[in-house]
């Protein structure tokens, strides 16, 4: 009998994610309403679902995440007791590093003061650059991505460290936990870079109490800010207070508290802050939906589900 799988991925090209299941895999049959015909789906791959869709599928077996992050799929307090899996792929993997190493980059070079000074026709070079090493970069998040970013720009020459809710070792990076570790590690960082899960434990995590902790006398001329995770991890108004009083040199947003970016935020026009638009590291179906497919594969063997979602944890 034919696998139903439904397909419920707001914000993303619902047709191009469905013609590509259909490619990849003929014998699925892609649902993308709720009718009569999805009562027997199986699978489901969402991205901001609506709320109650999930329940209404007796037979869900597995619930796939169309991107990264998972606190979209909680937001519906009738999830049925199924799994929940996150994607984890390189394609997706590479795109945030390339991020973060493009805005880490772009700070240590003095961008933003280059681009000024295009635009005004004026050349100086007055002000000594730093090298990568004279640099800590302070990773929130050690995850998959988080890990990733680390390691590459290590490579670079950046002194990288990572702190993470619990405990974790890596022979290249050092690493801190818990919230002594988090102290430790603001402490010492030059860029802080936040890829954190959106929890109820890390929900405006990015405030005024933790920014006052980052190094304030490196050789950026004050700590920087990289937020490329979820933006309900952050206070906005506590950081463009912290970028008013200079205790904040720059920050680079790619994430927000309510998004669309609000066309009237004093972020977008201030001339220490780097607006994109959720653009880090999109979900490219090519990329991800042989992840998904695989799983499922493997699932249907009697195989082991990749990448589990703690439910407890909320990631």
């Amino acid at each position: 009998m034919t696998k139903k799988i439904l397909l419920a991925v707001t914000g993303f090209d619902e047709a191009l994610w469905q013609a590509e299941i259909e490619r990849m895999a003929p014998d699925l049959e892609v649902i993308t309403n709720i009718t009569d015909d999805a009562a027997d789906v199986e699978y489901a791959i969402v991205w901001k679902q609506r709320p109650n869709i999930l329940s209404a599928l007796p037979y869900l077996k597995v619930i796939f995440s169309a991107g990264a992050g998972v606190d979209h799929i909680f937001k519906d307090h009738t999830l049925p007791d199924v799994p929940i899996v996150r994607v984890v792929a390189d394609d997706l993997t590479n795109r945030m590093s390339e991020y973060i190493i493009w805005q880490a980059l772009d700070h240590l070079r003095q961008g933003a003061r280059y681009r000024k000074q295009q635009a005004g026709h004026v050349w100086l070079e007055d002000k000594a650059q730093p090298a990568a090493d004279a640099v800590t970069v302070g990773i929130m998040g050690i995850g998959a991505l988080g890990m990733d970013a680390a390691i590459k720009l290590k490579m670079i020459g950046f002194h990288v460290v990572g702190w993470s809710r619990n405990p974790k070792t890596n022979s290249e990076i050092e690493t801190f936990s818990g919230t002594d570790g988090l102290h430790d590690m603001l402490s010492q960082t030059d860029i802080l870079v936040c890829l954190l899960p959106l929890t109820d434990e890390t929900r405006g995590i990015i405030d005024a109490q933790l920014l006052s902790k980052l190094k304030r006398n490196g050789p950026l001329g004050g700590p920087v800010l990289i937020n490329a995770g979820r933006g309900g991890l952050q206070s906005e108004a506590d950081i463009l207070a912290a970028l008013n009083d200079g205790s904040l040199s720059a920050a680079s947003l790619d994430v927000f508290e309510q998004e669309p970016l609000a066309g009237d935020s004093p972020l977008w026009s201030h001339p220490r802050v780097t607006v994109t638009p959720h653009a880090a590291a999109a979900s490219n179906p090519l990329a991800l939906i042989p992840h998904i497919l695989k799983q499922i594969a493997a699932y249907e063997r009697g195989g082991t589900l990749e990448n589990l979602v703690d439910r407890k944890a909320g990631y």
